[in-house]
């Protein structure tokens, strides 16, 4: 990809997904609609909450966190006054659980925010925690079937909590083939030439710590089994 595919701020390499209303890279659909025919048949409606984010998107929800008009929570699902953080502090909360612009793998257009349809009612307002994804959860079913077959087609979940910097998302998952080469691609210099080209909150909080942040936040996954 180019640093421009890379950051989010080209969408050449992704295509509009119109029956399921998200937008993937072009060599995802394939893989994708293989999986999702493979749920079907266990019951599972697989969709995407969430697929390819441009940087522009990333932007204003990093922005929204930072400047406390769109909530932020800690580790434990505590919610935070940010306006009480510091620019580090703010920055340290706020990666926990959202990418920096430009270093969201929902750029490349490889990962996707899983749910079940059949599972929730029409009038259901998806959340995306881990509390919909464990026992007794709406989305319990699709996790386990997840864990057992999306190897199969692909797929993996780069947000475990064991060797990633993001907190565990059960929701989360990524195309190997396509996402890990894109992972290498994004140097710590791609990453630095799209925030200083940006009017993202804490710059000058983030130049000092964009190093760490890259290495840990985007280097560090919890890599495909078969990879591992």
């Amino acid at each position: 990809m180019t640093p421009a595919q890379l950051t989010g701020k080209s969408a050449e390499h992704i295509i509009a997904i119109a029956e399921l209303r998200c937008e993937l890279h072009a060599g995802v659909k394939q893989p994708f609609f293989d999986m999702r025919a493979a749920a079907r048949a266990a019951g599972i409606d697989l969709t995407a909450a969430s697929a390819f984010r441009s940087f522009e998107r990333q932007l204003q929800i990093w922005n929204a966190k930072y400047s406390g008009g769109r909530p932020v929570y800690d580790a434990a699902g505590g919610l935070l006054d940010v306006l009480r953080l510091d620019p580090d502090q703010r920055i340290n909360a706020i990666v926990l659980f959202s990418a920096l612009p430009g270093a969201s793998r929902h750029h490349w257009g490889t990962d996707l925010d899983l749910i079940d349809r059949n599972a929730i009612a029409a009038h259901y307002t998806v959340q995306l925690t881990a509390e919909e994804f464990a026992a007794h959860g709406p989305f319990e079913r699709l996790n386990d079937w997840l864990l057992r077959h999306a190897g199969d087609f692909g797929f993996f979940k780069p947000y475990c909590g064991v060797q990633s910097g993001v907190a565990p998302e059960p929701w989360h998952w990524s195309y190997a083939d396509i996402a890990e080469p894109a992972r290498v691609e994004l140097t710590l210099e791609i990453l630095q030439d799209a925030l200083e080209d940006s009017p993202i909150l804490g710059l000058d909080a983030l130049r000092h710590r964009l190093s760490d942040l890259h290495a840990h936040f985007v280097m560090n996954i919890d890599p495909p089994q078969w990879l591992a």
